[in-house]
C-alpha cells in the first residue's frame, strides 16, 4: 500500500531494513496487524468479500492503544499477527523491541483520537486513486480473488469508508505528502528529521508528550542514549484502500 511503502523507502533510506529486529533503532507497525478476531458469520462473510475491513469497528482499538503505550514507555511487546488469506488472527505473535522511532502506519491510524493524540508527528500519504484501484486489483487478484468479487467489494466497502472515514482525518496530520513514494523530496525531508531526532539534533518532538505528560524513554545503545517518540504515518488514502489487505 502506498503508505507502507513510503514507510519502507524511509527504513531503507536510513539503512534500518538489514540491521536486526532487536537492535533497530526505527521500526515499522502496521494497524492491519490490529483486526479484531471474527466470529464465525463475519468471517464467512469476509471470504466472500462481504465483510467490510475498512470501517473503523473492524479494528480491536483497546488492544492497539496499549500496545503503543507499552512501546512508546520502551517494552518489549508482542504483536497479533493477522492472516490475510483466511482472515484470522494467528496464535502466533510477533515479538517487537524498543526502539527510539516508531512508524505506524494504517488508513484509520488518525481516526481514534485516544490513538492520535500519542503520535509526535502525523503524516498522510497521498495517491492517485487510479493507482490505488489497479494496485488493489492486482494484488488481491494474486491472491487468488476473483475480479468481479474485488471490484463489488472496492464500491461497496473501500471507496465509501474512505470518503466518510478516512478522508476526513486528513485535517489531523501535520504533513502531507503527495504521490506517495514518488515524492523523494518530502521523503527525503522526513528521513532527514528522523537522522536528526536519532543524533541527538532534536531533544523534544514538538508535540513533546504522550498523551500529555510529557513521558519519553531511554534506550541505551552501545555508543549512545537516545529518546523514543512515535512517528505516525496515516495512509492517505484514496488510499481508500485500494491498497488494503483485504
Amino acid at each position: 500500500s502506498p503508505q507502507s511503502t513510503v514507510c519502507e523507502k524511509i527504513m531503507e533510506l536510513l539503512g534500518q531494513k538489514e540491521v536486526d529486529h532487536r537492535q533497530r533503532k526505527v521500526l515499522i507497525l502496521s494497524q492491519d496487524s490490529f483486526y479484531k478476531v471474527l466470529t464465525a458469520e463475519q468471517k464467512a462473510k469476509a471470504l466472500k468479500g462481504q465483510y467490510n475491513f475498512d470501517h473503523p469497528d473492524a479494528f480491536d482499538n483497546d488492544l492497539m492503544h496499549t500496545t503503543l503505550k507499552n512501546i512508546v514507555e520502551g517494552k518489549t511487546v508482542e504483536v497479533p499477527t493477522y492472516d490475510f488469506v483466511t482472515h484470522s488472527r494467528l496464535a502466533e505473535t510477533t515479538v517487537v523491541y524498543p526502539a527510539d522511532v516508531v512508524l505506524f502506519e494504517g488508513i484509520l491510524v488518525f481516526y481514534n483520537q485516544d490513538i492520535r493524540d500519542m503520535f509526535h508527528l502525523r503524516l498522510f500519504v497521498d495517491t492517485d486513486s487510479d493507482v490505488r484501484l489497479s494496485r488493489r486489483v492486482l494484488r488481491d487478484m494474486k491472491r487468488g480473488r476473483d475480479l468481479e468479487q474485488i471490484l463489488t467489494q472496492y464500491t461497496t466497502f473501500v471507496k465509501p469508508a474512505f470518503e466518510e472515514f478516512c478522508l476526513p482525518t486528513k485535517k489531523y496530520a501535520d504533513v502531507i505528502i503527495p504521490r506517495g513514494v514518488d515524492n523523494m523530496v518530502a521523503i527525503n525531508l522526513i528521513v532527514q528529521h528522523i537522522q536528526d531526532i536519532l543524533n541527538g539534533d532534536i531533544c523534544k518532538w514538538q508535540r513533546g508528550a504522550v498523551n500529555g505528560h510529557g513521558r519519553t524513554y531511554k534506550r541505551p545503545f552501545p555508543e549512545q542514549t537516545e529518546s523514543g517518540s512515535v512517528l505516525a504515518a496515516g495512509k492517505r488514502s484514496h488510499l481508500e484502500s485500494s491498497s488494503r489487505p483485504h
